[in-house]
C-alpha cells in the first residue's frame, strides 16, 4: 500500500466501529447462505460487495453520524468475495442509495418468487433441453432458466459469456456427438442419459485439462509480479527509512502480527488435520507424517496460491482469478504427493478407511482452494479501502472477522443442504429423487481426478486434449491482445464452459448477451451527451442482477429448511412429474417475461 491516498481522505471519520461490525456479521451470514447454496447448485459463486455496499449504506444512514469509511468497513466484512469498488461505484448520495436498495429488493422479489414457484411447487422447471440424433451423433441444444445465473452471466459480461458459449459449443456440438458415434448406445438406453454420461465421464475431463493448464499459465505470467509484491510487503512499516510516520492509508497489520496470525492458523490446521485422521486408526508415524505432509503442502502452495489469486484480482477482478484451475492443479498435486510417500496402501488398510486418500486428498485442496478465495477478496477490499482513503490494517482486522462469521455459516448450511436436496452420487435417504440433488460441479470434478490418481484410471487422453484446447486457446487470446483487440478467448471461461452443466452455461451466456445488447445501448446515449444517463443503467444494471442472485439462492436455503422441518423431498409441490413437459414451456414464458421485466426497468431508470 505504498501509493499515495487520495486527496479527499479525512482521517477524522470513524471507520471500525462495534455496530460496523455487527451489521458486517449479519449481511455476511446472509450472502454466504446464498453464495453457498449457488455454488453447489451450479458451480459458481458471486461477488457480494456492491450489495453489501449499499445495504450497509441504507443502515447506517439511520444514524446519522455514520461515514463512508465505516460503510467501506462493513462491506470489508461481508464481500466474502468482493471484486469491485463498490462505495465508489453506487456513490453515497441520499436518493442513490435508496434507489439502489428498491433495485436490490425488486430483484430479490422477483427471483425468490420463482424460485418458489420452480423449486417449490413445481410448476416452472429449471430449463428446456432439445435432443437430437443425426445417425449415431447426438446432439443437445440447452436453455437453463436460473435468474441467479442470468444476473451472473450480466455480471461476467460478453467476453466471458462468449468464451462459455464456446465451451458449450465444443462440448455438445463437437464431442458428445463425435464420441456417441464412435462408441454407439446400448439398446433401450435413451438418448439423454448416454449422452449426459458421455459428458459426465469423459468430455468434463476434457474441461479439467483446459482449465488447469489456464491456470498453470496465468501463474507463470504472474510469477515475477507476486515476487515483487511479496518483497513490498515485507518492507511494510509504520515509518518511513527517515524516522517519519507513514500515513494512515499507508500502514498494514505490522509483519510481527501478520507471523503471530500465521503461526495461530498453522496450529489449528495441525490440529484439523490430526482430527480428521485420528479415527482412521493409524499408526503414530504414519499419523504424524500425514498431518505433516497436508501441513507442509497447505503452507507453501498456499503461500504461492494467495499471492497469485490476490494480484490477479487486483488487476481484473476476482471473477476472472484461476480458483477452478488451481484447486484442479492442487488436487493433482496432493495426490500424487500420496501416492510417492508410498503411504496409500497403508491408508487403504485401514478399518473401514477404503476411500481415505480421497478424503484426505479433498481435504487439503479444500484448504487451498479456501486460501485462493480469501485472498481475492483482500485485494479488492484494499484496493476499494485506498479509494475512499482507508486505514488498510483496520480493513485487515475486518477481513478476519469476516472469516470467521462467514467460516462458522457455512458449515450448518452445507449441513441443511446436504439433508434436504443431497450431492450428486451422495443421496442422505434412499428414494430420493436424484434430479433434484445439488450438482455441487467442482467437487464431482475433484473428487472425480483424485479417484483416478489413486485407482490409476484417470481418462489421461481427455485430459491432454483439454489441455491442447486450452494451450491453442492461450495463443490466440495472446495475438488477439497484441494486435488491440476487443475480442479475446479466456481459456479459463472456455474451460468452464465444457465442464459446467450446459444449462447453466447457456443461462451464463444469456445475461452476458443481454449486457452486451445494453452496453450497445449506453454506447449511443453516451455519444449523444447522456453520460448521467447511461451511468444510472450501469450503476442499476449491477443493484438489480445482484438481487436476483441473492433472491434464488436464499429461497433454495428457505426451502432446505422446509424440507428438512417436514422429512419430505417435495413438500410444496402442487404437481406431480407428469407435468414435467408442460412446466419447462411455462418456464421458459417466465424467464422472458423476467428478461422483459430487467430491460424495462432499467432503460427507465435515465
Amino acid at each position: 500500500m505504498s501509493a499515495s491516498p487520495p486527496a479527499s481522505a479525512q482521517y477524522n471519520m470513524a471507520e471500525l466501529t462495534l455496530r460496523g461490525v455487527i451489521l458486517g456479521a449479519l449481511i455476511t451470514i446472509v450472502f454466504t447462505a446464498s453464495n453457498v447454496y449457488l455454488g453447489l447448485k451450479v458451480g459458481l459463486t458471486f461477488s457480494s460487495a456492491i450489495p453489501a455496499a449499499v445495504i450497509s449504506m441504507a443502515v447506517l444512514r439511520l444514524f446519522g453520524s455514520a461515514s463512508i469509511l465505516e460503510n467501506n468497513m462493513v462491506q470489508t466484512q461481508a464481500s466474502a468475495a468482493g471484486t469491485l469498488s463498490a462505495v465508489i461505484f453506487i456513490l453515497p448520495g441520499g436518493d442513490d442509495v435508496r434507489k439502489g436498495l428498491n433495485d436490490i429488493w425488486a430483484g430479490s422479489i422477483v427471483s425468490a418468487a420463482v424460485a418458489l414457484v420452480t423449486g417449490g411447487f413445481r410448476l416452472l422447471s429449471e430449463g428446456l433441453n432439445v435432443w437430437a440424433g443425426i445417425g449415431a451423433a447426438i446432439f443437445r441444444l440447452p436453455l437453463g432458466f436460473s435468474l441467479a445465473l442470468l444476473g451472473a452471466g450480466y455480471l461476467i459480461g460478453i467476453v466471458a459469456g462468449v468464451a462459455v458459449l464456446i465451451g458449450v459449443i465444443i462440448s455438445w456440438v463437437f464431442a458428445v456427438p463425435i464420441l456417441s458415434m464412435l462408441t454407439p448406445a446400448s439398446p433401450g438406453t435413451t438418448l439423454a442419459a448416454y449422452a449426459t454420461g458421455l459428458w459426465g465421464s469423459q468430455v468434463r475431463f476434457m474441461g479439467a485439462g483446459t482449465i488447469g493448464v489456464a491456470a498453470v499459465w496465468t501463474l507463470i505470467t504472474l510469477f515475477r509480479p507476486m515476487v515483487a509484491g511479496v518483497r513490498e510487503s515485507l518492507r511494510s512499516r509504520s515509518t518511513f527509512d527517515d524516522g517519519s510516520e507513514r500515513p494512515l492509508t499507508d500502514r498494514d497489520l505490522p509483519v510481527r502480527a501478520i507471523a503471530l496470525i500465521g503461526v495461530a492458523v498453522m496450529a489449528l490446521l495441525t490440529l484439523i488435520f490430526s482430527v480428521f485422521l485420528i479415527d482412521a486408526r493409524l499408526s503414530l508415524p504414519l499419523l504424524c507424517g500425514l498431518v505433516a505432509m497436508s501441513l507442509a503442502f497447505s503452507c507453501v502452495f498456499g503461500f504461492l496460491v494467495a499471492a497469485a489469486c490476490g494480484y490477479m484480482a487486483g488487476l481484473v477482478g476476482s471473477s476472472s482469478s484461476p480458483i477452478s484451475g488451481i484447486g484442479i492443479i492442487a488436487m493433482i498435486l496432493v495426490s500424487l504427493l500420496l501416492l510417492a510417500s508410498g503411504s496409500v496402501d497403508h491408508l487403504l488398510d485401514a478399518p473401514g478407511s477404503s476411500k481415505l486418500p480421497i478424503a484426505l486428498a479433498i481435504f487439503v485442496t479444500a484448504a487451498i482452494i479456501a486460501i485462493a478465495a480469501i485472498a481475492n477478496d483482500n485485494l479488492q477490499d484494499l484496493k476499494t479501502g485506498w479509494l475512499v482513503g482507508a486505514t488498510p490494517y483496520r480493513q485487515q482486522i475486518a477481513l478476519l472477522i469476516g472469516c470467521v462469521v462467514g467460516a462458522a455459516v457455512i458449515s450448518p448450511i452445507l449441513e441443511l443442504l446436504y439433508n434436504a436436496y443431497g450431492f450428486v452420487g451422495a443421496l442422505p435417504r434412499p428414494g430420493m429423487d436424484a434430479s433434484h440433488a445439488l450438482a455441487a460441479p467442482q467437487a464431482t470434478l475433484m473428487t472425480a481426478i483424485a479417484n483416478g490418481i489413486f485407482t490409476h484410471q484417470l481418462n489421461w487422453t481427455m485430459i491432454l486434449i483439454g489441455v491442447a484446447i486450452g494451450a491453442l486457446l492461450i495463443v490466440i487470446d495472446i495475438v488477439l491482445e497484441k494486435r488491440g483487440s476487443k475480442a479475446r478467448v479466456p481459456a479459463l471461461a472456455v474451460g468452464l464452459g465444457i465442464y459446467l452443466p450446459p444449462s447453466v452455461g447457456m443461462a451464463l451466456v444469456a445475461g452476458a448477451l443481454i449486457a452486451w445488447g445494453l452496453q450497445l445501448h449506453l454506447a449511443k446515449r453516451k455519444a449523444s451527451g447522456d453520460k448521467a444517463g447511461a451511468g444510472r443503467i450501469e450503476r442499476r444494471g449491477v443493484l438489480v442482477t445482484s438481487g436476483l442472485i441473492v433472491g434464488e439462492s436464499l429461497m433454495g436455503v428457505i426451502l432446505a429448511a422446509v424440507i428438512g422441518a417436514t422429512g419430505r423431498d417435495d413438500p410444496l409441490a402442487l404437481v406431480g412429474a407428469g407435468f414435467a413437459p408442460a412446466a419447462q414451456w411455462l418456464g421458459l414464458a417466465v424467464f422472458a417475461l423476467v428478461i422483459a421485466w430487467f430491460v424495462r426497468r432499467l432503460l427507465k431508470a435515465a
